[in-house]
């Protein structure tokens, strides 16, 4: 049986999904192949997934099953294909992806994840599909959950080289789970997020104690949501002060499907090009634009 897979956000980043129903479909002895949706033509079985909601969605037979954030927040993989090894040769890719737990304690107003996945629960051990010395983690809460605590310190043990990609929650880095993610080793710098005021104090007391404990490399990077854009400067302004890397995303209502502003995407250009936002102020960048 030929099975065909269109990852229809355009492998600009690999689908985990479809990364799955690789290995599964492998597994049974299968053909399959990652496709154009042009191409689905002369295939026995297809699967489409779409992680954007602005991602557009091409015509697609009706045999050709459909999931992911883009279309719809219910549809799920089946627990046997969920938990399958990823097939990392799908995308070609040399480091494993996967998520510990999923979910989060949070309900913010601009995020997808609660309706989508409810509360926090565990997932996954990282054994279950780390099979690189680098690993990409896309947890949304990792450290709200006592078996995401106890995934890193095995990480940790293991030696691991990771990334959690959506960022860790500065509120609930403390004392003892500072000194925890110092034991680490990082693929990337430790991502937080400064998406409100809010969380400027707790920003300042997580990247202290992160620092404190030589969590390496000490300059972190930390998402800032842009909405209004004197609000979010005042953060980007708090952040260069403390010395870490933020990065800008402009506000984008996915119940509306509404694009950002004009002056929100100028703003986001100023904070994540570093030659500019290092050099220029942005009451002067504005003005170029």
């Amino acid at each position: 049986m030929k099975v065909g897979l269109i990852d229809i956000d355009g492998h600009n980043y690999p689908n985990l999904a479809l990364m799955k129903l690789s290995a599964y479909y492998k597994a049974l002895g299968n053909e399959v192949e990652l496709i154009a949706p042009e191409n689905i033509k002369g295939y026995d079985v297809g699967f489409a997934s779409k992680v954007f909601s602005y991602t557009p969605m091409p015509h697609l037979p009706d045999w050709v099953s459909t999931g992911g954030s883009g279309i719809d927040l219910k549809t799920k993989l089946p627990d046997e294909i969920e938990h399958m090894c990823p097939d990392y040769g799908l995308y070609g890719i040399d480091y494993s992806l996967g998520f510990l737990t999923r979910g989060c304690v949070r309900r913010c107003e601009w995020c997808i994840v609660p309706e989508k996945e409810g509360g926090i629960a565990p997932h996954a051990d990282i054994a279950e599909f780390a099979r690189h010395r680098d690993v990409v983690l896309m947890d949304n809460n990792v450290l709200a959950c006592e078996h995401g605590i106890r995934q890193i310190e095995k990480i940790a043990k293991m030696g691991l080289r990771v990334d959690f990609n959506q960022g860790l929650d500065a509120r609930l880095i403390d004392d003892a789970v500072a000194r925890l993610l110092a034991k680490v080793k990082w693929l990337k710098p430790i991502r937080l997020a400064c998406d409100t005021q809010a969380m400027m104090p707790h920003i300042q007391k997580a990247v202290s104690l992160l620092r404190w404990y030589n969590a390496t490399p000490r300059t972190y990077f930390v998402y800032v949501l842009v909405k209004d854009i004197p609000d979010a400067l005042e953060r980007i302004r708090f952040l260069k002060m403390l010395n870490v890397e933020p990065f800008a995303q402009p506000y984008r209502d996915f119940k509306t499907n509404s694009e950002p502003g004009k002056e929100q995407k100028a703003f986001a250009r100023w904070v994540n090009h570093k030659a500019i936002f290092k050099s220029v102020l942005w009451e002067e960048y504005k003005k170029s634009e």
